[in-house]
């Protein structure tokens, strides 16, 4: 893609559409995808490289849950979940049957698992399900509800965001509520907002553990926490840490709390509270962090030196290279410059499903921006937004870590493609990488279609590295 200047007050209308619709195919690979994946012109792009090395065909060799990649890795991701119980096969088929029956939509995909979702809170049927049924029915009932809000702000309802997240943590919560034993439950000081922590243990022995603490991503929601560590965790006698940060869940929904660069005034308060329990093992604390927590994790582990072990999943160095340099290239170092862009000559022809990945994209990084989405608009404020995102770049700090490190990287990752190397390349630590194939379906970021595999390395590697004992 060309401009017509370097300067992005000079892009006109349509050298800036063309960019952001045009380069649909790079857009997703760089984790900004536009759901109709097609062109000004309404044609699909054709394969190119992007500046990342990645293709357009984010989905290459993989089941074809829908046509459209972005709906496809979610879909693909709900699947995943079967392996935990965070989902049933045959639920997320039928729901995926419906949907291409109706006409694959944002509307369609959100109103067909939020009524999925809406049925499993229900009892099932001519039975009175037990505590188990009721269990493992809520955890499949917020896996569907996360589905829904991943897109509700390209629906016809942008404004029940906030009531679709409390339903997907009210079906958490009773899922955790009816396990054995229910995880620990607290309020963790951090700033004006707590953060709101669950700690799972496998038994009430008070045993002294090995304990990890699961950081989740940029729009993960708790119920991803269990098919990637907490189920992994108590079965192998260790104790899980889940908690939401700011930018994550109840903070960004609710408390409207967005993403922080520091992340290690995060995880400190975390450390702090785990170290004050008798079942902790104060000297086998791990922590990891997943999709953009391969950034977070990190960055905390730079600075928190009670950290054991850390694990990326996948290594990010710089989420602003997630977005495609197209949007990029908007941003200046002049405020009211990158702004009268934004506004003037690129909002006023992004089309509606543009628009709407643009709004989910920059929601945890700006109330403003969330709450318009809401309301159905488009921010106006690019640059303060897009700041914090830049701000997130960990490439000066990554020679601090000490604590051994796991960097996972993925065949065909769409989002952060090179980071993961690169940043196993900085690493001074103890170090090892490890990279998820097709050969045996773990290709795509975050291994969607195999979590169970995806915990195996994770774990085998930490208990290696942390034994017991």
């Amino acid at each position: 893609m060309t401009y017509e200047s370097q300067d992005a007050s000079h892009l006109s209308r349509r050298t800036a559409l063309a960019g952001l619709v045009g380069g649909a195919g790079v857009a997703l690979a760089a984790g900004c995808t536009f759901s109709n994946g097609t062109s000004a012109q309404g044609v699909a792009p054709s394969p190119t490289a992007s500046s990342t090395g990645s293709t357009v065909d984010a989905t290459p060799g993989v089941m074809t849950l829908f046509k459209d990649p972005a709906f496809n890795f979610s879909g693909l991701w709900a699947l995943g979940g079967a392996g935990f119980g965070g989902s049933e096969v045959g639920e997320v088929l039928t729901a995926v049957n419906t949907i291409n029956k109706a006409g694959l939509s944002a509307q369609t995909y959100v109103e067909t698992f939020k009524n999925l979702g809406d049925q499993l809170t229900g009892a099932p049927e001519g039975t009175t399900p037990d505590a188990q049924t009721r269990r493992m029915r809520a955890l499949r009932a917020a896996q569907y509800y996360a589905q829904a809000l991943f897109f509700v702000l390209g629906s016809d309802t942008p404004e029940s965001e906030e009531q679709l997240y409390r339903a997907g943590r009210e079906a958490w919560d009773k899922f955790c509520e009816l396990c054995d034993p229910a995880p620990d439950t607290a309020n963790v000081p951090y700033g004006k907002t707590p953060l709101p922590v669950w700690f799972f243990r496998p038994d009430d022995s008070g045993k002294q553990r090995r304990t990890v603490i699961l950081t989740n991503g940029s729009d993960g929601q708790n119920v991803d926490m269990w098919a990637y560590g907490v189920s992994a965790a108590l079965e192998r006698d260790w104790n899980a840490l889940v908690y939401d940060g700011p930018g994550q869940g109840q903070l960004l929904f609710v408390d409207r709390v967005v993403f922080t660069p520091r992340w290690e005034t995060v995880v400190t308060p975390l450390v702090d509270w785990l170290v004050a329990r008798s079942d902790v093992d104060n000297d086998k604390i791990a922590l990891t962090g997943l999709s953009m927590a391969g950034n977070l994790a990190p960055r905390a582990a730079a600075f928190e030196k009670r950290i054991a072990a850390l694990v990326a999943m996948p290594g990010c160095l710089e989420p602003w290279l997630g977005f495609p340099p197209e949007i990029r290239k908007v941003l200046t170092p002049n405020k009211a410059q990158t702004n009268n862009v934004w506004n003037k000559e690129v909002v006023p022809e992004l089309p509606a499903d543009a628009a709407a990945t643009m709004k989910k994209r920059f929601e945890p990084f700006s109330v403003p921006a969330m709450l318009a989405a809401r309301d159905g608009k488009v921010f106006t404020d690019f640059y303060t937004p897009a700041k914090i995102i830049e701000s997130l770049t960990i490439t000066s700090v990554v020679g601090r870590i000490t604590t051994p490190t796991l960097v996972l990287d993925y065949e065909d990752e769409q989002f952060y493609p090179g980071q993961p190397q690169a940043m196993f390349d900085r690493l001074s630590s103890p170090k090892d990488y490890v990279k998820l194939t097709a050969a045996t379906g773990a290709q795509l970021h975050c291994s969607p279609m195999a979590p169970q595999q995806h915990c195996d390395v994770v774990f085998d590697w930490l208990q290696e590295t942390l034994p017991e004992g």
